[in-house]
């Protein structure tokens, strides 16, 4: 029975997380399924949570119909015309049937019979000028109608409005801003009317790629030439020369064999992790506390084994790895940047600890890749970041045992720094197959358009090669945080681009998002649970290179007046609490930012505004040649366009 137990476990989530015990109570323990039923039996609770299974509801669907076109006398029942019920089934008398404990024969009153044929008419007796049903007054066959039950409906709508009273009860309902990004304003935005113009703190258009020359006139020129959608599935018509210039370039960037593009980071993450899980025997993935949403379905969808260690905590990892045995397949699946406190994984360590317990490590670098690394590839790739700097001179390094190639699966998003929209995974070939082939969220949705991967393609090689936007994006976060801690606001430390703002109540964390919408034209996102636990509610501010100073100053002034007017704590409140979330702790070193001075290119002396305006006037530079360079691109097409127009032949009308 043990052997079997185990063997039907391997193949049903269910048993594998529940325990033998559990099985028992479920197997004694009996309902009646349908009490208004004269001849209703009892069932266990397993049998009806096995009827809510998809497999196994037809399994037992199949045994009920046999059981019920099975003559009587196979379950012990009398047959006409029989002298007994024993004899009718060919028994022995006096020996004994397999479980049991003794010879029993059963006894049927007469008047409790009904004939085979009364119970089951075939359709040749059936009289063709008596239709088994007409109007509803004469069954098919005879005994006792269902009645309509007694209790009410399920009520639907009561439902819902239930669950959103909770959400509105606990501060976490969600309210959508109208707000309407302008292409040629960024970071400027307006609201349901064109004239209500407010200022965008916490896009995560973190680079501005949205609104980029080049990535525009790629997509509208691919717009043109093949349509507005894809037409269908990968493998329906749907995969075409953009998926695969755009999953090349992906795959080049991270320094893998291969990658695939998704519809979104949240689709690649929960159906790669949900894949790995169910198809990898007896694996076991270690996630981190603080994992994205999409991670933790993925995990969730594949029915593995999951363990959570503490949030980058190397101690607590390696206690749970070293818990498992070195033979059976494990998963780390980690963020490089936490989008909600900003910190930063120790990639690293993670990869030692990957090496030394026989762990595959799965990297999720969604709010990393576009702004860091000489190339945009990601934290993986900056913490190496003189060696892949070395790839764009004469004398190119190895990247052979960076920790980038170390990392087994990479997933990250065309959403964020690249401005577009889409998700993707990176690793090996035979890895990348693997989720192609077995992975419905792959399979069976639509590609993206066209469009949107060759704009993809052309926002990722811009941003490879060109670097002054991740330079000017770091610079104003410098000077954004350095402006907040000197006014007192509470600023969550890290190391990262985000600027997490700590309020600490939710209602509190709404209404300042909503006073600094409606007094101050400017929008920030309260962020509340479950993106963050209660009492961690904050504001999320994301500074881009179109943050200069006239809006840094405005923003600081705003939050100074919400924080008056609201009583909001400040840092200097938090730090005689003792201190929250890092909030009034004094340790500068642990959160020193990613990007070093050096790698800014700030000079000795060079104040922030000082490398922000050179920075500013560079920009400014490579900008205009840009558009020069478009232009002359333009004329040449048009020029070429003309002479092939000139050059061909008059037709002559038949």
């Amino acid at each position: 029975m043990e052997a079997l137990l185990n063997q039907s476990r391997s193949l049903c989530p269910f048993l594998q997380r529940t325990s033998p015990a559990t099985l028992r109570s479920l197997s004694t323990a009996t309902t009646r399924p349908n009490a208004s039923s004269p001849r209703g039996g009892t069932i266990s609770n397993l049998q009806v949570i096995a009827r809510r299974c998809p497999i196994m509801s037809k399994a037992l669907a199949v045994q009920s119909a046999r059981m019920a076109t099975t003559p009587k006398a196979a379950f012990g029942g009398t047959i006409a015309g029989g002298a007994s019920s024993v004899k009718a089934m060919g028994a022995v008398p006096g020996k004994k049937r397999f479980h049991t404990t003794a010879t029993k024969e059963a006894s049927v009153a007469r008047e409790g019979r009904r004939e085979h044929a009364n119970v089951h008419p075939t359709l040749s007796k059936v009289d063709a000028a008596k239709p088994a049903m007409v109007n509803g007054s004469t069954a098919a066959y005879p005994g006792p109608k269902p009645e309509v039950p007694a209790s009410k409906k399920f009520d639907y709508e009561g439902f819902y409005n239930n669950e959103l009273e909770k959400k509105h009860k606990d501060k976490s309902y969600r309210y959508f801003n109208n707000i309407n990004r302008l292409a040629r304003e960024f970071p400027r935005a307006h609201m349901s009317a064109p004239e209500e113009r407010v200022t965008v703190w916490c896009a995560n258009d973190y680079l501005g790629m949205g609104r980029n020359p080049q990535v525009l006139r790629t997509m509208h020129e691919t717009l043109d030439n093949y349509g507005a959608g894809a037409g269908g599935t990968r493998n329906i018509s749907g995969h075409n020369q953009h998926a695969v210039g755009l999953e090349n370039t992906i795959a080049k960037l991270h320094g893998k064999e291969g990658a695939l593009v998704f519809s979104s980071c949240y689709v690649a993450n929960d159906a790669t992790l949900a894949t790995l899980g169910s198809k990898l025997p007896d694996c076991v993935i270690l996630s981190d506390s603080l994992n994205h949403a999409s991670m933790i379905q993925g995990i969730r969808h594949s029915g593995a084994k999951k363990m959570v260690f503490k949030h980058n905590d190397l101690q607590d990892l390696e206690q749970k790895l070293a818990a498992l045995p070195l033979s059976i397949p494990k998963i780390i699946a980690f963020e490089s940047v936490y989008s909600m406190c900003g910190s930063i994984a120790p990639i690293e360590e993670i990869c030692d600890l990957a090496d030394k317990y026989g762990a595959i490590t799965f990297l999720d670098e969604v709010h990393a890749v576009g702004m860091y690394g000489p190339h945009g590839a990601g934290v993986a790739e900056h913490l190496d970041y003189d060696t892949y700097a070395s790839l764009d001179t004469p004398s190119p390094r190895s990247t052979k045992g960076t920790v980038m190639d170390r990392i087994d699966i990479i997933t990250g998003t065309l959403g964020k720094a690249y401005g577009c929209v889409g998700g993707y995974i990176a690793g090996s070939a035979s890895f990348v197959d693997a989720i192609r082939s077995l992975a419905p969220g792959f399979i069976f949705t639509t590609s993206l358009p066209p469009a949107t991967m060759a704009g993809a393609t052309s926002s990722i090689n811009y941003q490879a090669s060109y670097g002054r936007d991740r330079v000017l994006q770091q610079l104003h976060t410098r000077a954004v945080k350095a402006e907040l801690n000197a006014n007192d606001i509470p600023v969550i430390p890290n190391p990262s681009h985000i600027i997490p703002i700590l309020v600490g109540d939710a209602e509190l964390a709404k209404q300042a998002s909503d006073m600094l919408l409606e007094d101050y034209g400017i929008y920030v996102q309260a962020i509340n649970y479950p993106t963050v636990p209660r009492g961690e509610e904050r504001l999320r501010v994301t500074p881009t290179p179109g943050h200069v100073k006239p809006y840094r100053d405005h923003l600081v002034q705003a939050l100074q007046g919400v924080w008056e007017r609201l009583g909001i704590r400040k840092t200097s409140d938090w730090k005689v609490a003792g201190g929250f979330l890092g909030v009034g702790v004094e340790d500068a070193a642990k959160n020193a930012p990613l990007w070093s001075s050096e790698q800014l290119g700030l000079r000795e002396g060079e104040s922030l505004e000082q490398a922000l305006e050179r920075e500013f006037e560079a920009e400014a530079r490579d900008k205009q040649q840009m558009m020069l360079e478009m232009q002359q691109e333009d004329l040449r097409v048009h020029t070429r366009t003309t002479v092939d127009v000139a050059a061909a032949p008059v037709g002559i009308a038949a």
